[in-house]
């Protein structure tokens, strides 16, 4: 775990204690934009664009979702970090190797496209090969532009092609269950896991678990998070809770109860898990291996713990898409 500091690597830990023992996550830095659009600076085309992710992090699991769901894998090729990420942040070996650059930590890419660089080094990265940069790591931009700028080129048999998952109609309840979603749910998780005061954890670990019961009581009476439809906001926090049995319950302390304890929830994620080429994109060894190994701050014996059965294999009752 660490930043670059003006372009240099420094093994770093978060700074809760500015916080009151909050964790407090910073800003992406690359925001600029894929578009089909003639004359944009980032044009679609295929081949051009790399996407750097994890298995394990659930930011980059949205975007890894997006491309295979959207029939991207032979328009955008991908590079996997490997699942532990220490003293050197994430980086690549032998079974998951940087076959575009060669390299050997992922803060190297960074600085190729700003040797300056000061800030976390994160994924989900997507690099562009024309000009030598990174073009966005922010997974919530990432997930808008595969919906739609790589429709061209994209597999016409995948499972989502040609649907969009913000339609025009629903953009604005998207928007809005975003919101709530993602400081409560999706951030609320690492906010419970890395405060590093008794008070920063319990204000936290409420708001996550007084999110999932209002998440509980809205899917108690629809099969979506608005409505009939899956869009973007199932995606969105689908990618938390798949993982939170297997390691936010325990690793994060996010105890209250687990997921397989709330009916709706659960169902929800099983939905999403048995959705065509889902299943394919939850790697359980990597995510359990990085989360159990990757924060010494938090599990510093680097123990992996015996892992409860997850429930995500009964079949779901949620099985209309509202498309």
């Amino acid at each position: 775990m660490g930043l670059l500091v003006n372009g240099a690597w420094v093994d770093r830990w978060y700074a809760t204690k500015e916080h009151g023992g909050r964790f407090v996550r910073t800003q992406t830095s690359f925001r600029d934009a894929v578009s089909p659009d003639a004359g944009a600076r980032f044009p679609a085309e295929p081949g051009r664009y790399h996407l750097y992710v994890a298995w394990a992090c659930p930011w980059a699991h949205r975007v890894v979702l997006y491309r295979a769901l959207k029939g991207l894998q032979d328009v955008i090729p991908m590079h996997v970090v490997a699942p532990d990420m220490l003293e050197d942040g994430w980086s690549f070996d032998a079974d998951h190797p940087d076959t575009l650059h060669g390299l050997d930590h992922l803060h190297q890419l960074y600085t190729k496209a700003d040797p300056s660089f000061t800030g976390r080094v994160t994924v989900p990265v997507l690099w562009d090969t024309v000009e030598g940069t990174i073009v966005s790591n922010e997974s919530s931009d990432l997930i808008r532009m595969l919906d739609h700028a790589f429709d061209a080129f994209a597999d016409p048999s995948a499972p989502l092609h040609g649907v969009t998952m913000v339609p025009d109609d629903q953009r604005s309840a998207i928007e809005a269950i975003n919101a709530f979603v993602y400081p409560h749910v999706n951030d609320g998780v690492y906010r419970t896991g890395f405060a590093t005061t008794q008070a920063a954890y319990d204000e936290s670990v409420t708001a996550l678990f007084d999110a999932l019961d209002t998440l509980e009581a809205r899917l108690s009476d629809q099969p979506w998070l608005v409505g009939d439809r899956l869009t973007e906001a199932d995606w969105r926090l689908f990618t938390t809770l798949v993982r939170f049995d297997a390691v936010y319950h325990l690793h994060f302390k996010c105890s209250r109860k687990r997921l397989v304890e709330y009916p709706h929830l659960i169902d929800h994620t099983r939905a999403l898990y048995a959705f065509p080429g889902v299943r394919e994109t939850v790697r359980f060894d990597e995510i359990r291996g990085h989360y159990f190994r990757s924060h010494p701050t938090v599990n510093p014996h680097g123990i992996l713990p015996v892992c409860p059965d997850l429930g995500l294999d009964p079949p779901s009752t949620r099985t209309a898409y509202g498309f």
